[in-house]
């Protein structure tokens, strides 16, 4: 029946039939996949929507070419002039894009680990220590074992109701572990879920949000996402309209935010963070900026906020916080509250207060100001970053944008399940009286407080260096030195057509196995070169670190002295 049917649309295709044109017969393939997001010009009088559902026939007849008309120019041999994907042809957007934290000098360093590996002793290192990214696991962070547990329950149910499992698992995992399957359909962590996230996980979601802020929280508000960044991407798909809607972000940046405005064809406008005063974000800066990024005709949509700082480790203080949120509600801005390292808190005169909780503090309800605060399960003490957990609390927002965002996610579908009950295990961690109580206490505070010891162990050998001076680390998992480089290594930086900082950076690699990301991935006052490094390599490892960076640096700066 299945070759009949094909049959009779190739018959009735040569034959050219007038009753039955081709875009009826496509009709069913066609309507039922949305179109790509619309594109809009500087000049066009309404924003598009994100998607534009036409017709069938409209959509057909505009956007591919009807068989038997003409077909583009062939070479003698019958194969198209050229090829149909070119760098020339693709997507300009996606080549404005790049990510610094698996840019060029990752590359050279995924090489170098596989000569490493096929042929020990080619270098004057035996690993790479991948410094570049927050990957805590990769290097030897272990999970928590209470959220390990429910996972592993809820992936294999069948398992539950055997006397070996009271003995394998805690008996609040167990018990956790019924109560998020009673709350999944079909109990099957391999099933789609509701597109926004499994209603019962956004309640434990929004408990533990109001927990943590002393202000209530609506399930409805909250999106479950894989990992904070799609997040973030369906943000930037949402706001921006055109090359003229700009979006306030900070330098340095995390590179995920100058990615995704480049693919989704906005403008990045910057505002400057005070290195002198520990990474410091002044509302006149924000002031300046705007007022410069309106003159040139840019509507600015949205400030971000990364908050414990990325790549820069600094923590807002509650009065500066104050000042942004007064800010975006005098200008009538967006709030994009990036706080995925919010448990990442290494000093005891900081600690982090979301923006929801400073606004709502400041008399600000939901309808007063847009806010959108994002965290993930890959960052904190968990470091689950292959779990692609996370979500986005969406509040001060128009139903019927809502209801724009909610299509949105339901083109993808659904996030991933184990996501989604990571990121209610992490906003709801055992409590006083479970059995896994004290044994997670125990993993998660020693985990934190080795954090901060490598962190302040590397702030302490970065300002030991010649010429490089470094902040104090606040938080998050970086640290962002800043180096003098000497002339004769911007000369021959340039001789080789690449940047000051990346250019050190290689020459960091290459002699001694360490990753770190150039600062000009990230964003740098002009004339200054810094380069982010992660705190994450085991405590074991940070002494030989040191060791080899100290040596380096000393070797670098010796060859290239003024």
């Amino acid at each position: 029946m299945r070759g009949f049917g094909v049959e009779k649309v190739r018959r009735s295709l040569s034959r050219g039939s007038s009753r039955r044109p081709l875009h009826r017969l496509l009709s069913y393939s066609s309507a039922t996949r949305p179109l790509a997001p619309s594109s809009s010009s500087p000049s066009s009088t309404s924003p598009p929507s994100l998607y534009s559902f036409g017709s069938t026939r409209s959509r057909f007849l505009s956007s591919a070419p009807v068989l038997g008309s003409p077909q583009p120019s062939a070479s003698p041999m019958g194969h198209p002039a050229s090829p149909p994907v070119s760098v020339e042809t693709i997507n300009p957007k996606v080549l404005k894009c790049e990510y610094a934290v698996r840019g060029e000098v990752v590359s050279i360093a995924q090489r170098l680990q596989q000569e490493l590996k096929e042929n020990p002793g080619t270098h004057p290192f035996d690993e790479i220590l991948y410094c570049n990214i927050g990957n805590p696991q990769s290097l030897g962070q272990q999970p928590i074992t209470f959220f390990r547990e429910v996972l592993a329950l809820c992936d294999h149910p069948s398992i539950l109701d055997k006397s070996e499992t009271q003995g394998l698992f805690s008996a609040d995992a167990i018990e956790r572990s019924w109560q998020i399957l009673d709350q999944i359909p079909g109990r099957a962590t391999g099933a789609y879920s509701h597109s926004q996230g499994i209603k019962g996980l956004r309640d434990t979601i929004a408990a533990g949000i109001e927990a943590r802020d002393g202000y209530p929280a609506n399930p409805d508000d909250i999106f479950l996402t894989d990992g904070a960044s799609p997040a973030v991407h369906m943000m930037m798909q949402l706001l921006i309209r055109s090359e003229n809607d700009g979006i306030f972000c900070p330098i340095p940046q995390y590179p995920l935010y100058s990615a995704s405005i480049a693919l989704h064809g906005g403008t990045l406008v910057p505002y400057f963070l005070d290195e002198a005063t520990g990474w410091g974000l002044e509302v006149s800066e924000l002031q300046k900026q705007l007022d410069d990024a309106r003159s040139k005709g840019i509507t600015v949509r949205a400030l971000v906020v990364i908050n414990p700082g990325n790549p820069t480790g600094q923590v807002l203080s509650a009065d500066n916080q104050r000042e942004i949120v007064d800010f975006c509600k005098k200008e009538g801005l967006v709030l994009l509250a990036d706080e995925v390292y919010q448990e990442n808190i290494y000093v005891p005169d900081k600690e982090f207060h979301s923006f929801k909780k400073i606004a709502r503090s400041m008399g600000y309800g939901d309808k007063d100001i847009p806010l959108v605060s994002f965290q993930s399960v890959s960052k904190g003490y968990y470091g689950e970053c292959g779990k692609r957990g996370g979500y986005m609390e969406v509040t001060g927002i128009d139903a019927s944008v809502r209801e724009q965002i909610y299509k949105v996610a339901s083109v993808n579908l659904c996030s991933n399940i184990s996501g989604q009950i990571l990121a209610s295990l992490v906003m709801n961690p055992p409590k006083v009286g479970d059995e896994s109580y004290e044994s997670y206490c125990a993993e998660r505070d020693g985990i934190l407080s080795s954090l901060a010891r490598r962190a302040k162990m590397l702030e302490d050998a970065f300002n030991n260096l010649e010429g490089v001076t470094c902040n104090r680390a606040e938080g998050a998992m970086y640290l962002f030195p800043r180096i003098q480089l000497p002339k004769k290594a911007i000369k021959a930086a340039e001789a080789e057509t690449t940047a000051p900082d990346n250019f050190y950076c290689r020459r960091l690699l290459k002699s001694t196995g360490i990753v770190v990301v150039p600062g000009s991935g990230f964003g740098q006052v002009p004339g200054t070169w810094h380069f982010r490094c992660t705190i994450l390599p085991q405590e074991d490892k940070i002494p030989a670190v040191v060791s080899r960076l100290t040596e380096f640096h000393q070797a670098f700066m010796d060859e290239f002295s003024d």
